[in-house]
C-alpha cells in the first residue's frame, strides 16, 4: 500500500534557518512527488494489472456540488471533444479525450486526502478521480463511504429519501422524478423498517451476504465519518443501513426493471378485438407486439425461450373492459412508464477478429446526462480487492469496470421482473361486493389487504406536502382498480426484488473481490444481481455476456402480455436458474465479422420474449447502427464503431432506403416534395450523421424530422384507423435526438421497415397478419408516402425558405439535469460512463 509521508514547516527564528528549513521541506516535497510517481509507474506490478490499452470517461466529472470547481466539468469537455471525430478516432485521440483505467495515480498525484482512520489512504489524481487503499477490506469500504460523502453529499442529500419510495415501490410516483424535482419524501416509520429487515435476504446467502453486510456497515461509517468533519454545514443527517439497501433499490428501480404494462396491453387488444373481432384482433396485436420476431437483432446467438406467447387457452391471462381503470390506477401506469429508462451498450469484438490476438471492449452505461453525475469514478484496493471503474454512491461496490484481468459493463435488459396481478375483490361480510373493498380472494380465502404508511412527501411547486399510504396484497402495492366481465379487481404489481433489494449486491462484491477468473465463474457472480440488465465481460482470451434478473417462471395458462389472476392457481412457480438465462461465450458465425457481441438494450437471444411493456423488438433497432467491425480490429477501431452510430440517425440509415423504393414508383406531387427526397437520400447514403451543421447533413436530418411522424401514420393508420392515437401510448412514433443524449430507442421503425418491404413484395421472416401501408397497396401506400413528404417541405418552406438544401433541423445540446450545471454539450448517442479496454494477461484462479 501506498504510505503518506507528511511534512510541516515550523517557525524558526533566525532567517537563516528558515531558509534551511524550507530548503529541506522543498526537496522532502520532491522526493514525495518522486515516490507517487514511482508507485503510480510500478502499479501494474503491484496490484497485478493486466490490463493493455485502458481508458475510460465520465461525463461530467468527479466533483458534484453545489458550487461548480475546476473537476465538475473537465471530462464533460473531452467528452464532448471525442464527439467531433464520428468515425475517425486513433489512439492519439483516445489517450487525449480518455482518462486511463490503469490501476494506481498515473502521473502525478493531485493531492491525499486526510481521513483520520489509519489504515486508509486515498490519493486524487488530476482529475480528482479518488484512489483508495486500505489495510483491511473495511478501510477499503469505509473510503468508498467516504468518497460518496465528499463527491456525491449532493446527490446524497436528494436521493436517499427517494430511494426509499423506490423500495416501498409507491404507485403512482416516480422516485428518480422525485430526485431531480428536488422533492423532499421522508420515509415512515413502517418504510424504514420495511427496508432495514431486507438485510435477512443477505443472511440466507450465507457468508457471502454477511461480506456485503459488513461491506455496508464500513461504508456507511464512512459517510457519516465525512459528514462529520462538516458541522453544521453538512446537508445529509447521519446515514444508516436502511439507507444504504433503499439506496441500491434505486438503481435498480430506474435502469434494471421491466414488465408491468399488462393493463395497458389488455386494454389495448380488448378494443382492438371489439372492433375487428376476435381473430383479427388478436392478430394485430401480435403484430405489433413482435413479441418474438426472428429478425430482431440478438446479442447472442444461442436461442433461450422465454416469455414467449401462448399459442393455447389462457385462463389465467384476463381481459380488461377498456376505459374501466381508476384514475389512480391511469396515474400509476403513467409514471411506472415514465420511470423506466433503457439504456447503455456494449461491443466486444473476440480474440479472432483482433489485431493482437486479445478481445476488445467498448462498452458503459448509458445512465442520462446529470449535475451530480449519479455515479462517481473510484480505484479500489485492499485484501483481496481490485477493482477501478464508477460507483453507485449508494454502495461501496465498484459496479461497472474492470478487475485485475476482466472487465465487465452492463446495458438495461428490460426483462420481465414485474408482472400485473388482478386480485378479485370479496366481501367477507355480506358478499356485496364493489370497488372500495379492501378484501381479496387468494387461496379460497377472502383476505384483507394491508394499508402500508409509506411516509411524507414533501410540497412542490404548488402541489402541498402530504402522507403517503397504499394497500398492498400479497402480490405487492395497489394501484387501483378495473373491471373484468362487470367485476371490479384491484390491480397489484408483482416486482421480484421488492422486499430483498440488497441480495443484487452479491454480484459486485464477487466482481470487485478477485473472485472472477474466467466466464464461468463470471456468469456465477452475475447470476446474483436480481434487477435486469444485460451484462459484458472481457478478458485476454475471451469475450461473454449474462442476462440477469431474478426472472418468475410463470404458471402454465398465463400470458406474459395480460394481467394475472391473483386467487392463487396461477402465482409464480419459483424463478429462473442460471442455465436458462441467455449467456453466451466466444460468438462466431455472427454478420459481418464472427466474433462480436454487440448490445444496445436489443433482444438479448433468438427465442427470448420481449415484456409487457417493450414494443422494441422488431426487426430494426439502433444496434444495428454498430457497423464496420473487421479482422484485425484494434480499440481506436472499436471506439471508432462506437462514435460514428452516436451521430447517427437510425431512421435515415435502416428505414429510409426502404422509403425511398417505394417513393421512387411513382412521381412525386410536387418539384418541392421531389427536392426534399432527394436531399434525405443523399443525406443517407453520406451516413446520416447529425453532427454539424454541413450540407447536406442538416437539411436531411431538418426533413426527416418533419416527415417520419407523418409517414408512421401513413403506415399504420389504414389498419388502426382511430385507435392509433392509443398506440401512441404503448409507443411513440420516434425517439428522435434529445437534450437527455440517448436517442432511437422505441420508435415506429420496425413497423415502417416491415410493412415497406411487404408492400415491395418481399416476405420478411415473420410476416404481418395483414398488409398496413396502403391496405396492401403499392400505389396508395406510395402516394400516401409523397403526402407525408409533401406535409413536411410544405412546413419546413414556410420556416425557412423554399431551397431544401437550406433548410436546418433544430439545434440540439445535451443539457445536464439536476438544473445545477451551467455547461453543454453537443448532442450524441453514446454511454454516459465508457471504457475502452483490452487484456494482454490473465492470472490464474
Amino acid at each position: 500500500m501506498m504510505q503518506r509521508a507528511e511534512a510541516r514547516t515550523r517557525s524558526v527564528r533566525t532567517p537563516g534557518r528558515r531558509v534551511l528549513w524550507q530548503a529541506i521541506v522543498a526537496g522532502l516535497a520532491a522526493c514525495l512527488v518522486a515516490a507517487f510517481t514511482a508507485t503510480s509507474a510500478g502499479a501494474a506490478g503491484q496490484f497485478g494489472d493486466l490490463s493493455g490499452e485502458a481508458y475510460d470517461i465520465l461525463a461530467p466529472g468527479a466533483e458534484g456540488g453545489i458550487v461548480q470547481g475546476p473537476f465538475s466539468d473537465d471530462q464533460a469537455k473531452l467528452y464532448d471533444k471525442l464527439t467531433k471525430l464520428e468515425g475517425n478516432v486513433t489512439l492519439k485521440k483516445i489517450k487525449k479525450y480518455f482518462l486511463s483505467e490503469k490501476f494506481g495515480v498515473q502521473g502525478t498525484p493531485l493531492r491525499t486526502e486526510e481521513t483520520g482512520r489509519p489504515g486508509l489512504e486515498i490519493i486524487r489524481d488530476s482529475h480528482d478521480v479518488p484512489h483508495i487503499y486500505g489495510t483491511t477490506r473495511a478501510d477499503v469500504m469505509f473510503g468508498s463511504g467516504w468518497v460518496a460523502g465528499k463527491d456525491r453529499e449532493l446527490l446524497l442529500a436528494l436521493g436517499l429519501g427517494p430511494a426509499f419510495a423506490a423500495a416501498d415501490g409507491i404507485p403512482g410516483i416516480n422516485p428518480f422524478g422525485l430526485l431531480l424535482q428536488h422533492r423532499s419524501f421522508t420515509p415512515s416509520a413502517e418504510s424504514v423498517a420495511f427496508v432495514a429487515a431486507q438485510r435477512k435476504s443477505l443472511e440466507e446467502k450465507g457468508p457471502e451476504g454477511e461480506q456485503v453486510l459488513s461491506d455496508l456497515e464500513a461504508w456507511v461509517e464512512g459517510v457519516n465519518a465525512y459528514e462529520a468533519t462538516l458541522g453544521g454545514k453538512r446537508l445529509i443527517p447521519p446515514v444508516n443501513m436502511a439507507d444504504a439497501i433503499a439506496g441500491f433499490a434505486f438503481i435498480g428501480s430506474i435502469f434494471g426493471n421491466g414488465g408491468g404494462g399488462e393493463v395497458q396491453d389488455s386494454e389495448f387488444l380488448a378494443n382492438l378485438k371489439s372492433k375487428y373481432g376476435e381473430v383479427a384482433g388478436k392478430e394485430i396485436f401480435r403484430d405489433l407486439k413482435e413479441t418474438n420476431d426472428p429478425e430482431a437483432p440478438t446479442t447472442g446467438r444461442t436461442a433461450f425461450d422465454y416469455g414467449e406467447e401462448p399459442t393455447g387457452p389462457t385462463p389465467g391471462g384476463l381481459l380488461v373492459e377498456p376505459g374501466t381503470a381508476s384514475a389512480s390506477a391511469v396515474q400509476a401506469a403513467a409514471t411506472l412508464k415514465a420511470s423506466r429508462r433503457k439504456a447503455s451498450n456494449f461491443l466486444l469484438t473476440g480474440s479472432e477478429d483482433s489485431a493482437d490476438g486479445h478481445p476488445l471492449a467498448v462498452m458503459g452505461p448509458q445512465l442520462g446526462y446529470f449535475y451530480p453525475e449519479i455515479v462517481m469514478q473510484a480505484d479500489l484496493h485492499g485484501p483481496g480487492i481490485d477493482a477501478e471503474g464508477v460507483v453507485a454512491p449508494i454502495s461501496p461496490y465498484v459496479f461497472i469496470g474492470r478487475g485485475k484481468d476482466f472487465a465487465w459493463s452492463l446495458t438495461s435488459a428490460n426483462n420481465e421482473n414485474t408482472q400485473t396481478f388482478l386480485e378479485k375483490l370479496c366481501n367477507p361480510e355480506n358478499g356485496a361486493v364493489n370497488r372500495e373493498s379492501k378484501f381479496y380472494e387468494h387461496d379460497g380465502e377472502c383476505v384483507e389487504m394491508h394499508l402500508f404508511d409509506a411516509g411524507k412527501l414533501g410540497p412542490f411547486g404548488s402541489e402541498p406536502e402530504r402522507e403517503v399510504t397504499f394497500y398492498e396484497s400479497v402480490h405487492g402495492p395497489i394501484s387501483g382498480t378495473v373491471l373484468v366481465h362487470g367485476e371490479p379487481y384491484a390491480i397489484a404489481t408483482d416486482r421480484s426484488t421488492r422486499g430483498r433489494e440488497p441480495a443484487g449486491e452479491v454480484a459486485f462484491s464477487k466482481l470487485d473481490s478477485d473472485q472472477v477468473h474466467n466466464t464461468t465463474e463470471f456468469f456465477e457472480a452475475a447470476n446474483e444481481l436480481e434487477t435486469t440488465f444485460n451484462m459484458a465481460y472481457v478478458d485476454s482470451e475471451h469475450v461473454a455476456f449474462f442476462s440477469t434478473g431474478r426472472l418468475p417462471v410463470t404458471a402454465p395458462g398465463t400470458n406474459p402480455n395480460l394481467p394475472t389472476l391473483g386467487t392463487g392457481e396461477y402465482d409464480w412457480k419459483g424463478f429462473l436458474p442460471l442455465a436458462q438465462h441467455p449467456h453466451e461465450v466466444d460468438p462466431s458465425g455472427g454478420v459481418p465479422s464472427n466474433d462480436v457481441f454487440t448490445n444496445w438494450n436489443n433482444k438479448p437471444a433468438p427465442g427470448w420474449g420481449a415484456s409487457s411493456d417493450n414494443f422494441s423488438e422488431g426487426p430494426v433497432h439502433r444496434v444495428q447502427l454498430f457497423q464496420g467491425f473487421k479482422a484485425g480490429m484494434t480499440i481506436a477501431d472499436q471506439v471508432s464503431v462506437m462514435n460514428k452510430a452516436a451521430t447517427q440517425d437510425l431512421r435515415a440509415v435502416k428505414v429510409w432506403p426502404l422509403i425511398e423504393r417505394v417513393l421512387e414508383t411513382g412521381p412525386a406531387p410536387s418539384k418541392l416534395a421531389e427536392e426534399a427526397a432527394n436531399v434525405v437520400s443523399t443525406w443517407a447514403a453520406s451516413g446520416a450523421s447529425r453532427f454539424g451543421n454541413r450540407r447536406p447533413k442538416a437539411a436531411g436530418a431538418a426533413i426527416l424530422d418533419a416527415a417520419w411522424t407523418p409517414i408512421g401514420e401513413a403506415v399504420l393508420s389504414p389498419v388502426l384507423e382511430n385507435l392509433l392515437p392509443e398506440f401512441r401510448g404503448l409507443i411513440g412514433p420516434d425517439d428522435a435526438p434529445s437534450s437527455s443524449g440517448s436517442s432511437y430507442d422505441n420508435g415506429w421503425y420496425g413497423y415502417v421497415y416491415k410493412s415497406l418491404r411487404e408492400v415491395l413484395g418481399e416476405t420478411p421472416a415473420q410476416p404481418n397478419s395483414r398488409p398496413y401501408c396502403g391496405n396492401g397497396s403499392l400505389e396508395s401506400c406510395r402516394d400516401s408516402l409523397w403526402e407525408a413528404m409533401q406535409v413536411a417541405a410544405n412546413k419546413l418552406s414556410a420556416e425557412q425558405g423554399p431551397n431544401p438544401d437550406s433548410w436546418k433541423a433544430a439545434k440540439v445540446r445535451i443539457e445536464f439535469g439536476g438544473g445545477l450545471a451551467h455547461f453543454t454539450m453537443k448532442w450524441t448517442n453514446r454511454s454516459t460512463f465508457q471504457q475502452a479496454i483490452e487484456f494482454t494477461g490473465h492470472e490464474v484462479g
